[in-house]
């Protein structure tokens, strides 16, 4: 089995790695921290994102990023959308040759607009092939060992073979996709409507409105990927409506607290800074209504998330001009 290894020590990159050395492989964790790596180490359990969930002896917690990289055939890069690009920058001198790169982080690049695999590869040229691991996944079911299936997308038919066959188990089911752009999107604009759906729940709008915007929310994600050259039907699968309909409804969804807590009148920099872990949408939210204006796509349910974020507008006038705007039909 191939040595791997993972870059991030968050929940994500941890759980993927209880999960790999749960099925037999050699796995390396490497986090920047070096205090938490090396409390990783001693205590064999991340108290700060998965306290109840312990290391296999074969993962080994390292801050030390070419001791990490050495031998790895396989990289997993399961870091922030935000710091992506400099983590993949700084370890591209270290990378065995021909190593494949897992891209596990959604989002989109501020700035740039890029998706994250297309920051790997503006990062590492062709040398590397790069699959996408995508799909509705919390990362404390992925660690606790509860049935999950994802999508492994690749334009290398061969590496997403590879990793199909390097992380599935009794426990994981991939999917192989050649649908990188649909499966990348999917996973990046569902958090925003995650952030939407908890506060529509907050606000105690009802099942009704839930309903209505995942259906539209979905729509919305379809147009915008459509334009960008993914396949509808990937949209309909696992990392499209799968994943939405997860974040939207699953008590884990770290976006959808979010839109819950915005749902109670508090200020965006407050809940942030009441949370451990990262919501991808709340820096996904710009990113992707700046996105769909260069391309000339309607992207209303994303705008006036971007208003209540960015322009403290209240959610229920928010609510009340999406219900309000002019009625057409459902194709359009």
């Amino acid at each position: 089995m191939e040595n791997i290894t993972v870059l991030g020590a968050g929940s994500w990159g941890t759980a993927l790695a209880v999960h790999l050395g749960s099925i037999g492989h050699d796995v390396r964790l490497w986090g920047r921290d070096e205090a938490l790596m090396k409390e990783l180490a001693e205590r064999r359990v991340n108290a700060t994102y998965l306290p109840d969930v312990v290391l296999p002896s074969c993962v080994v917690p390292t801050s030390h990023l070419d001791q990490a990289l050495a031998g790895a055939g396989v990289v997993v890069a399961a870091i922030p959308s935000h710091g992506l690009r400099a983590a993949i920058r700084t370890a591209s001198g270290l990378l065995e040759p021909g190593a494949i790169v897992v891209s596990a982080t959604k989002g989109l690049e501020e700035g740039s607009l890029l998706r994250m695999s297309e920051v790997v590869r503006q990062e590492l040229g062709a040398s590397h092939p790069v699959v996408v691991l995508s799909g509705p996944s919390f990362a404390a079911e992925v660690a606790r060992q509860r049935p999950t299936a994802v999508l492994a997308a690749s334009h290398d038919p061969k590496a997403a073979a590879t990793v199909q066959q390097e992380f599935r188990g009794p426990s994981l089911r991939l999917y192989a996709s050649d649908d990188v752009v649909g499966v990348e999107m999917g996973g990046a604009l569902k958090n925003v409507i995650a952030i939407a759906a908890g506060v529509v729940e907050s606000l105690g709008l009802g099942h009704n409105a839930l309903a209505a915007l995942i259906t539209r929310g979905l729509v919305e994600i379809s147009r915008l990927a459509g334009v960008m050259g993914a396949q509808r039907e990937t949209l309909a699968g696992l990392s499209g409506l799968g994943d939405l309909v997860l974040t939207c409804t699953g008590a884990l969804s770290r976006n959808r607290h979010v839109g819950l807590e915005l749902g109670k009148g508090r200020r965006l920099s407050d809940v942030l800074s009441g949370m451990k872990m990262v919501a991808e949408g709340v820096r996904t939210t710009h990113a992707a209504l700046v996105l769909g204006q260069h391309r000339g796509v309607e992207l209303p349910i994303i705008e006036k998330m971007d208003e209540v974020m960015t322009d403290g507008k209240e959610p229920r006038v928010a609510v009340r001009e999406l219900m309000l705007r002019p009625q057409r039909s459902e194709p359009e």
